[in-house]
Protein backbone atom coordinates (compact mmCIF):
# COMPACT_ATOMS: atom_id res chain seq x y z
CA UNK A 1 0.00 0.00 0.00
CA UNK A 2 1.53 3.28 -0.77
CA UNK A 3 1.51 5.87 2.04
CA UNK A 4 0.28 9.40 1.66
CA UNK A 5 3.39 12.24 2.19
CA UNK A 6 3.79 13.98 5.48
CA UNK A 7 2.38 16.90 4.84
CA UNK A 8 4.52 20.70 5.78
CA UNK A 9 1.74 20.97 8.67
CA UNK A 10 2.30 17.34 10.17
CA UNK A 11 5.62 17.73 9.77
CA UNK A 12 5.78 20.95 12.18
CA UNK A 13 3.91 19.34 14.38
CA UNK A 14 6.28 16.49 14.63
CA UNK A 15 9.07 18.82 15.72
CA UNK A 16 7.12 20.12 18.49
CA UNK A 17 8.34 18.87 21.81
CA UNK A 18 5.44 18.90 24.32
CA UNK A 19 8.64 19.45 27.30
CA UNK A 20 9.75 21.89 25.21
CA UNK A 21 7.53 24.22 22.67
CA UNK A 22 4.55 22.81 23.77
CA UNK A 23 5.09 23.83 27.10
CA UNK A 24 3.56 26.47 29.57
CA UNK A 25 6.92 28.26 29.95
CA UNK A 26 7.66 28.27 26.22
CA UNK A 27 4.22 29.93 25.74
CA UNK A 28 4.61 32.38 28.17
CA UNK A 29 7.77 33.26 26.64
CA UNK A 30 7.06 33.21 23.44
CA UNK A 31 3.71 35.71 24.49
CA UNK A 32 6.30 38.23 26.08
CA UNK A 33 8.22 38.11 22.82
CA UNK A 34 5.38 39.30 20.82
CA UNK A 35 4.52 42.03 23.51
CA UNK A 36 7.98 43.13 23.22
CA UNK A 37 8.45 43.23 19.49
CA UNK A 38 4.68 45.32 19.53
CA UNK A 39 2.57 42.92 18.31
CA UNK A 40 -0.73 43.08 20.56
CA UNK A 41 -4.17 44.01 19.49
CA UNK A 42 -5.34 46.01 22.22
CA UNK A 43 -4.00 43.93 25.24
CA UNK A 44 -4.28 40.89 23.47
CA UNK A 45 -1.33 38.96 21.91
CA UNK A 46 -1.45 38.78 17.76
CA UNK A 47 -0.93 35.20 17.76
CA UNK A 48 -1.40 33.08 20.25
CA UNK A 49 -0.47 29.85 18.04
CA UNK A 50 2.83 27.84 17.72
CA UNK A 51 2.78 26.87 14.03
CA UNK A 52 2.86 28.91 10.51
CA UNK A 53 0.41 28.64 7.68
CA UNK A 54 2.24 26.75 4.87
CA UNK A 55 0.93 26.67 1.46
CA UNK A 56 2.78 25.37 -2.02
CA UNK A 57 4.19 27.42 -5.32
CA UNK A 58 1.38 25.76 -6.97
CA UNK A 59 -1.06 27.24 -4.71
CA UNK A 60 0.82 30.67 -4.18
CA UNK A 61 0.54 30.49 -8.40
CA UNK A 62 -3.06 29.65 -8.63
CA UNK A 63 -3.67 32.57 -5.75
CA UNK A 64 -1.98 35.45 -7.71
CA UNK A 65 -3.84 34.89 -10.83
CA UNK A 66 -7.02 34.79 -9.15
CA UNK A 67 -6.20 37.81 -6.93
CA UNK A 68 -4.68 40.38 -9.57
CA UNK A 69 -7.48 40.01 -11.93
CA UNK A 70 -10.05 40.60 -9.45
CA UNK A 71 -7.41 43.96 -8.16
CA UNK A 72 -7.60 44.89 -12.01
CA UNK A 73 -11.43 44.55 -12.01
CA UNK A 74 -11.50 46.53 -8.90
CA UNK A 75 -9.84 49.42 -10.84
CA UNK A 76 -11.69 49.35 -13.67
CA UNK A 77 -15.27 49.19 -12.13
CA UNK A 78 -14.44 52.06 -10.13
CA UNK A 79 -13.30 54.46 -12.48
CA UNK A 80 -16.56 53.47 -14.65
CA UNK A 81 -18.71 54.32 -11.74
CA UNK A 82 -17.19 57.41 -11.42
CA UNK A 83 -18.19 58.21 -15.31
CA UNK A 84 -21.64 55.95 -15.19
CA UNK A 85 -24.60 57.16 -12.70
CA UNK A 86 -26.22 53.61 -13.68
CA UNK A 87 -23.35 51.79 -12.40
CA UNK A 88 -21.99 53.91 -9.40
CA UNK A 89 -26.13 53.51 -8.13
CA UNK A 90 -25.58 49.58 -7.82
CA UNK A 91 -22.80 50.41 -4.70
CA UNK A 92 -25.56 52.51 -2.88
CA UNK A 93 -22.87 55.10 -2.08
CA UNK A 94 -24.43 57.48 0.57
CA UNK A 95 -24.50 61.46 -0.89
CA UNK A 96 -21.31 62.47 1.05
CA UNK A 97 -19.49 59.29 -0.08
CA UNK A 98 -20.00 60.05 -3.52
CA UNK A 99 -19.40 63.60 -3.37
CA UNK A 100 -16.07 62.35 -1.84
CA UNK A 101 -15.38 59.45 -4.46
CA UNK A 102 -15.71 61.85 -7.27
CA UNK A 103 -12.53 64.13 -5.87
CA UNK A 104 -10.07 63.63 -8.86
CA UNK A 105 -7.75 62.40 -6.56
CA UNK A 106 -5.03 63.59 -9.12
CA UNK A 107 -3.82 60.26 -10.10
CA UNK A 108 -5.42 56.53 -11.47
CA UNK A 109 -5.38 54.30 -9.20
CA UNK A 110 -7.95 53.55 -6.84
CA UNK A 111 -6.55 51.20 -4.14
CA UNK A 112 -2.82 51.71 -3.73
CA UNK A 113 -3.12 48.89 -1.28
CA UNK A 114 -6.11 46.23 -0.94
CA UNK A 115 -6.69 42.75 0.54
CA UNK A 116 -8.78 39.77 -0.82
CA UNK A 117 -10.24 38.05 2.26
CA UNK A 118 -10.10 34.32 0.74
CA UNK A 119 -10.57 30.41 1.94
CA UNK A 120 -7.60 28.41 0.15
CA UNK A 121 -8.76 24.69 -0.38
CA UNK A 122 -6.66 22.09 -2.40
CA UNK A 123 -9.55 22.04 -4.85
CA UNK A 124 -11.13 25.27 -4.47
CA UNK A 125 -10.72 28.97 -3.88
CA UNK A 126 -12.87 31.75 -3.15
CA UNK A 127 -13.31 34.82 -1.56
CA UNK A 128 -15.18 36.26 0.41
CA UNK A 129 -14.60 40.13 0.27
CA UNK A 130 -12.50 42.48 -1.01
CA UNK A 131 -10.85 45.23 1.60
CA UNK A 132 -9.92 48.05 -0.57
CA UNK A 133 -9.93 50.64 1.42
CA UNK A 134 -6.62 50.82 4.32
CA UNK A 135 -6.23 46.82 4.90
CA UNK A 136 -4.64 46.72 7.85
CA UNK A 137 -1.98 43.84 9.49
CA UNK A 138 1.06 44.37 7.07
CA UNK A 139 3.40 45.50 9.99
CA UNK A 140 1.97 42.49 12.29
CA UNK A 141 2.32 40.25 9.08
CA UNK A 142 6.61 41.19 8.92
CA UNK A 143 7.09 40.94 12.27
CA UNK A 144 5.26 37.75 12.84
CA UNK A 145 7.51 36.29 10.11
CA UNK A 146 10.47 37.42 11.82
CA UNK A 147 9.37 35.92 15.02
CA UNK A 148 8.88 32.79 13.29
CA UNK A 149 12.11 33.10 10.88
CA UNK A 150 13.93 33.17 14.22
CA UNK A 151 12.84 29.82 16.23
CA UNK A 152 14.81 26.96 16.84
CA UNK A 153 12.29 25.18 15.39
CA UNK A 154 12.07 26.72 11.79
CA UNK A 155 16.07 25.84 11.68
CA UNK A 156 14.84 21.96 12.49
CA UNK A 157 12.15 22.20 9.72
CA UNK A 158 13.97 23.65 7.11
CA UNK A 159 16.40 20.98 7.00
CA UNK A 160 13.66 19.60 5.42
CA UNK A 161 11.70 22.12 3.28
CA UNK A 162 12.99 25.26 1.77
CA UNK A 163 10.60 28.37 3.36
CA UNK A 164 9.81 31.48 1.70
CA UNK A 165 8.19 34.75 2.23
CA UNK A 166 8.45 38.04 1.63
CA UNK A 167 8.84 41.19 3.40
CA UNK A 168 5.29 43.37 3.15
CA UNK A 169 6.95 46.54 4.14
CA UNK A 170 9.10 47.73 1.58
CA UNK A 171 6.65 46.85 -1.34
CA UNK A 172 4.26 48.34 0.74
CA UNK A 173 6.31 51.62 0.51
CA UNK A 174 7.53 50.89 -3.21
CA UNK A 175 3.69 51.05 -3.58
CA UNK A 176 2.77 54.03 -1.85
CA UNK A 177 5.75 56.36 -3.67
CA UNK A 178 4.82 54.41 -6.80
CA UNK A 179 1.35 56.55 -6.50
CA UNK A 180 3.11 59.45 -5.34
CA UNK A 181 4.82 59.66 -8.70
CA UNK A 182 1.54 59.22 -10.23
CA UNK A 183 0.54 62.10 -8.47
CA UNK A 184 3.52 64.10 -10.04
CA UNK A 185 5.27 64.61 -6.46
CA UNK A 186 8.51 65.49 -6.36
CA UNK A 187 9.90 65.50 -3.22
CA UNK A 188 13.04 62.68 -2.67
CA UNK A 189 12.67 61.23 -0.36
CA UNK A 190 9.13 62.58 0.50
CA UNK A 191 7.73 63.07 3.95
CA UNK A 192 4.67 60.05 4.91
CA UNK A 193 2.40 60.74 7.57
CA UNK A 194 0.62 57.23 8.24
CA UNK A 195 -2.81 58.65 9.25
CA UNK A 196 -5.57 57.42 11.90
CA UNK A 197 -6.69 57.97 16.17
CA UNK A 198 -4.01 57.77 18.00
CA UNK A 199 -7.09 55.45 20.18
CA UNK A 200 -6.99 52.84 17.78
CA UNK A 201 -5.46 49.70 18.50
CA UNK A 202 -3.73 48.73 15.52
CA UNK A 203 -1.92 51.73 16.30
CA UNK A 204 0.94 49.85 17.19
CA UNK A 205 1.26 48.17 13.88
CA UNK A 206 1.92 52.18 12.61
CA UNK A 207 4.53 52.23 14.71
CA UNK A 208 6.30 49.38 13.25
CA UNK A 209 5.72 50.29 9.87
CA UNK A 210 6.91 53.90 10.56
CA UNK A 211 10.51 52.37 12.06
CA UNK A 212 10.26 50.19 8.91
CA UNK A 213 9.83 53.32 5.83
CA UNK A 214 12.07 55.73 8.25
CA UNK A 215 14.91 52.60 7.69
CA UNK A 216 14.40 51.92 4.15
CA UNK A 217 15.12 55.65 4.02
CA UNK A 218 11.82 57.53 3.73
CA UNK A 219 10.84 59.69 6.75
CA UNK A 220 7.68 58.76 8.16
CA UNK A 221 5.16 60.26 10.80
CA UNK A 222 2.31 58.84 12.35
CA UNK A 223 -0.09 60.97 13.23
CA UNK A 224 -3.66 61.82 14.16
CA UNK A 225 -6.03 63.60 11.52
CA UNK A 226 -6.73 65.67 14.45
CA UNK A 227 -3.18 66.98 14.61
CA UNK A 228 -3.39 67.72 10.76
CA UNK A 229 -3.23 71.62 9.34
CA UNK A 230 -3.53 72.58 6.31
CA UNK A 231 -3.14 76.71 5.62
CA UNK A 232 -4.29 76.44 1.43
CA UNK A 233 -0.93 75.31 0.06
CA UNK A 234 1.02 72.55 2.40
CA UNK A 235 -0.13 70.19 4.71
CA UNK A 236 1.55 69.42 7.89
CA UNK A 237 1.28 68.29 11.47
CA UNK A 238 3.21 70.10 14.23
CA UNK A 239 5.22 72.36 11.71
CA UNK A 240 6.41 69.63 9.42
CA UNK A 241 5.39 69.56 5.82
CA UNK A 242 3.67 66.11 4.61
CA UNK A 243 3.93 65.14 0.99
CA UNK A 244 2.11 61.94 0.86
CA UNK A 245 -0.62 60.39 3.30
CA UNK A 246 -0.81 56.97 3.93
CA UNK A 247 -4.31 57.16 4.82
CA UNK A 248 -5.75 54.67 7.60
CA UNK A 249 -8.07 56.74 8.71
CA UNK A 250 -11.61 55.20 6.92
CA UNK A 251 -13.83 57.54 4.47
CA UNK A 252 -16.65 56.23 7.10
CA UNK A 253 -14.64 58.25 9.85
CA UNK A 254 -14.16 61.21 7.84
CA UNK A 255 -17.66 61.48 7.11
CA UNK A 256 -19.08 60.99 10.33
CA UNK A 257 -16.35 63.38 12.34
CA UNK A 258 -15.46 65.61 9.57
CA UNK A 259 -14.61 68.67 11.15
CA UNK A 260 -11.30 66.74 12.98
CA UNK A 261 -10.68 65.93 9.52
CA UNK A 262 -11.00 68.69 7.71
CA UNK A 263 -7.59 69.41 6.87
CA UNK A 264 -7.08 66.43 5.25
CA UNK A 265 -9.80 66.69 2.99
CA UNK A 266 -9.16 70.03 2.04
CA UNK A 267 -5.68 69.34 1.32
CA UNK A 268 -6.81 66.25 -0.69
CA UNK A 269 -9.23 68.64 -2.83
CA UNK A 270 -6.86 71.03 -3.69
CA UNK A 271 -4.61 68.09 -4.42
CA UNK A 272 -2.03 70.13 -1.91
CA UNK A 273 -0.92 66.46 -0.85
CA UNK A 274 -1.35 62.65 -2.50
CA UNK A 275 -3.42 60.75 -0.05
CA UNK A 276 -3.26 56.79 -0.61
CA UNK A 277 -5.82 55.15 -0.72
CA UNK A 278 -7.57 57.72 -2.27
CA UNK A 279 -11.32 58.71 -1.35
CA UNK A 280 -12.48 57.00 -4.70
CA UNK A 281 -11.56 52.90 -3.27
CA UNK A 282 -14.83 53.58 -1.10
CA UNK A 283 -17.04 52.10 -4.56
CA UNK A 284 -15.09 48.93 -3.78
CA UNK A 285 -14.70 48.74 -0.17
CA UNK A 286 -18.36 48.23 -0.52
CA UNK A 287 -19.39 44.53 -0.15
CA UNK A 288 -21.82 45.47 -2.92
CA UNK A 289 -18.66 45.30 -5.32
CA UNK A 290 -19.28 41.56 -5.13
CA UNK A 291 -22.86 42.01 -6.72
CA UNK A 292 -21.68 43.75 -9.45
CA UNK A 293 -19.17 41.40 -10.34
CA UNK A 294 -21.84 38.34 -10.19
CA UNK A 295 -25.18 40.27 -11.83
CA UNK A 296 -25.81 39.71 -15.30
CA UNK A 297 -26.59 42.46 -16.20
CA UNK A 298 -23.04 43.63 -15.73
CA UNK A 299 -21.38 40.91 -17.78
CA UNK A 300 -20.42 43.94 -21.07
CA UNK A 301 -17.88 44.74 -18.55
CA UNK A 302 -15.64 41.98 -18.47
CA UNK A 303 -14.54 39.61 -20.86
CA UNK A 304 -15.42 35.99 -21.38
CA UNK A 305 -12.47 34.85 -19.42
CA UNK A 306 -13.03 37.44 -16.40
CA UNK A 307 -16.70 36.50 -15.89
CA UNK A 308 -15.65 32.59 -15.98
CA UNK A 309 -13.34 33.56 -13.39
CA UNK A 310 -15.80 35.06 -11.47
CA UNK A 311 -18.27 32.49 -11.42
CA UNK A 312 -14.84 30.19 -9.96
CA UNK A 313 -13.78 32.30 -7.56
CA UNK A 314 -16.70 34.95 -6.27
CA UNK A 315 -19.89 33.86 -4.56
CA UNK A 316 -22.98 34.78 -5.55
CA UNK A 317 -23.54 37.76 -4.13
CA UNK A 318 -27.04 40.35 -3.96
CA UNK A 319 -27.96 43.78 -2.92
CA UNK A 320 -31.04 42.69 0.31
CA UNK A 321 -34.28 43.93 -1.35
CA UNK A 322 -37.76 43.54 -2.94
CA UNK A 323 -36.73 42.63 -6.68
CA UNK A 324 -36.42 39.63 -8.75
CA UNK A 325 -33.26 38.99 -9.77
CA UNK A 326 -31.52 35.68 -11.14
CA UNK A 327 -29.08 33.02 -9.24
CA UNK A 328 -27.54 30.28 -11.55
CA UNK A 329 -29.58 31.70 -14.61
CA UNK A 330 -32.88 30.50 -13.13
CA UNK A 331 -34.98 34.01 -11.87
CA UNK A 332 -35.80 34.38 -8.66
CA UNK A 333 -37.77 36.52 -6.25
CA UNK A 334 -34.48 37.70 -3.90
CA UNK A 335 -36.56 37.90 -0.39
CA UNK A 336 -38.53 34.30 -0.89
CA UNK A 337 -35.45 33.00 -2.06
CA UNK A 338 -33.17 34.15 0.85
CA UNK A 339 -35.40 33.61 3.26
CA UNK A 340 -36.36 30.00 1.75
CA UNK A 341 -32.41 29.11 1.95
CA UNK A 342 -31.62 30.28 4.62
CA UNK A 343 -28.76 27.36 5.13
CA UNK A 344 -26.66 28.43 2.51
CA UNK A 345 -26.49 32.13 2.53
CA UNK A 346 -24.61 34.68 4.62
CA UNK A 347 -26.35 38.17 5.20
CA UNK A 348 -23.78 40.91 5.78
CA UNK A 349 -23.84 44.78 5.80
CA UNK A 350 -22.00 46.17 3.30
CA UNK A 351 -19.56 49.17 4.92
CA UNK A 352 -18.72 47.02 7.96
CA UNK A 353 -15.48 45.13 8.98
CA UNK A 354 -14.09 42.73 11.81
CA UNK A 355 -17.40 40.87 11.12
CA UNK A 356 -20.23 43.34 12.55
CA UNK A 357 -23.29 42.67 11.74
CA UNK A 358 -22.52 39.40 9.98
CA UNK A 359 -25.31 36.66 10.04
CA UNK A 360 -24.24 32.97 9.16
CA UNK A 361 -27.90 31.32 7.94
CA UNK A 362 -26.66 28.09 8.70
CA UNK A 363 -25.77 28.87 12.42
CA UNK A 364 -29.09 31.05 12.86
CA UNK A 365 -32.93 29.80 13.49
CA UNK A 366 -35.45 30.32 10.90
CA UNK A 367 -37.13 33.13 13.60
CA UNK A 368 -33.52 35.12 13.81
CA UNK A 369 -32.78 34.65 10.55
CA UNK A 370 -36.48 36.31 9.24
CA UNK A 371 -35.53 39.13 11.83
CA UNK A 372 -32.39 39.96 10.57
CA UNK A 373 -34.21 40.22 6.93
CA UNK A 374 -36.37 42.59 8.36
CA UNK A 375 -33.67 44.78 9.73
CA UNK A 376 -31.68 44.82 6.82
CA UNK A 377 -34.93 45.79 4.68
CA UNK A 378 -35.56 48.30 7.62
CA UNK A 379 -32.20 50.12 7.27
CA UNK A 380 -31.27 52.00 4.15
CA UNK A 381 -31.72 50.90 0.50
CA UNK A 382 -28.12 49.14 -0.19
CA UNK A 383 -26.85 48.92 3.49
CA UNK A 384 -27.15 45.08 3.51
CA UNK A 385 -26.10 42.26 1.19
CA UNK A 386 -26.74 38.53 1.28
CA UNK A 387 -23.99 35.88 0.09
CA UNK A 388 -23.67 32.56 -1.49
CA UNK A 389 -22.07 30.06 1.83
CA UNK A 390 -19.03 29.19 0.29
CA UNK A 391 -16.53 26.36 1.54
CA UNK A 392 -14.28 27.15 4.09
CA UNK A 393 -10.84 25.47 5.57
CA UNK A 394 -9.84 24.35 8.89
CA UNK A 395 -6.65 22.77 10.30
CA UNK A 396 -5.43 21.67 12.89
CA UNK A 397 -2.71 24.21 15.07
CA UNK A 398 -1.60 24.29 18.67
CA UNK A 399 -3.04 27.05 20.30
CA UNK A 400 -2.20 28.20 24.07
CA UNK A 401 -4.16 30.38 26.82
CA UNK A 402 -2.28 32.65 29.10
CA UNK A 403 -0.49 31.05 31.37
CA UNK A 404 -0.95 27.60 29.73
CA UNK A 405 0.54 24.88 27.62
CA UNK A 406 -0.50 25.02 24.07
CA UNK A 407 -3.31 22.13 22.97
CA UNK A 408 -4.20 21.09 19.28
CA UNK A 409 -7.24 22.83 18.00
CA UNK A 410 -9.40 22.72 15.10
CA UNK A 411 -9.17 26.85 13.61
CA UNK A 412 -11.20 27.97 10.63
CA UNK A 413 -8.24 29.59 8.52
CA UNK A 414 -9.36 32.83 6.42
CA UNK A 415 -6.22 33.53 4.22
CA UNK A 416 -6.04 37.17 2.76
CA UNK A 417 -3.60 38.09 -0.26
CA UNK A 418 -2.33 41.43 -0.23
CA UNK A 419 -1.97 43.06 -3.72
CA UNK A 420 -0.14 46.61 -3.44
CA UNK A 421 -0.49 48.46 -6.81
CA UNK A 422 -2.55 45.16 -8.40
CA UNK A 423 0.41 42.90 -7.41
CA UNK A 424 0.50 39.99 -5.21
CA UNK A 425 2.82 40.26 -2.19
CA UNK A 426 2.12 38.48 0.20
CA UNK A 427 -0.80 36.98 3.22
CA UNK A 428 -2.40 37.73 6.28
CA UNK A 429 -3.66 34.69 7.55
CA UNK A 430 -6.11 34.41 10.47
CA UNK A 431 -7.35 31.62 12.87
CA UNK A 432 -10.70 31.47 14.55
CA UNK A 433 -12.34 29.10 16.69
CA UNK A 434 -15.58 30.59 15.47
CA UNK A 435 -17.10 30.70 12.18
CA UNK A 436 -15.98 34.49 11.77
CA UNK A 437 -11.75 34.67 11.53
CA UNK A 438 -10.75 37.80 11.86
CA UNK A 439 -8.57 39.49 14.46
CA UNK A 440 -11.71 42.31 15.97
CA UNK A 441 -13.84 39.48 16.68
CA UNK A 442 -11.26 37.61 18.95
CA UNK A 443 -9.19 35.94 16.59
CA UNK A 444 -5.87 35.44 15.89
CA UNK A 445 -2.82 35.68 13.60
CA UNK A 446 0.07 33.25 12.36
CA UNK A 447 2.53 33.84 9.25
CA UNK A 448 2.30 32.28 5.98
CA UNK A 449 5.23 31.03 4.53
CA UNK A 450 5.45 29.03 1.05
CA UNK A 451 7.37 25.47 1.27
CA UNK A 452 8.44 22.93 -0.89
CA UNK A 453 10.65 19.90 -0.26
CA UNK A 454 14.28 19.66 -0.74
Amino acid sequence: MIQRAETPAEAWHALLRPDVELSADFCRRFADGLRARRLTFGDRVHCPFLRPFFLTPDDERRVRVVAETIAALGERVAQQAVRDPGLLAQFALTPEEERLARIDPGYPTVSTSSRLDAFLLPDSLWFAEYNAESPAGMGYTDTLREVFEGLEIMRRFETRYVVRASPLAPALLAALLKSYREFGGTASPPTIAIVDWREVPTWSEFEILRDGFDRLGTPTIVCDPRDLAFDGRTLSTKGRRIDLVYRRVLTSDIIERSSECDALVRAYEAHAVCVANNLRCKICQKKTFFAVLTDRRNQHLFSHDERALVGRHIPWTRTLADVRTERADEEIVLLEHVRRQRSELVIKPSDEYGGKGVVLGWETSEPAWDRAIDDALADRPGRWVVQARIPVRHDRFPRFEPGKSAEFGEMLVDFAPYLFSGKLVGYLTRLSASGLANVTSGGGQVPAFVVEPR
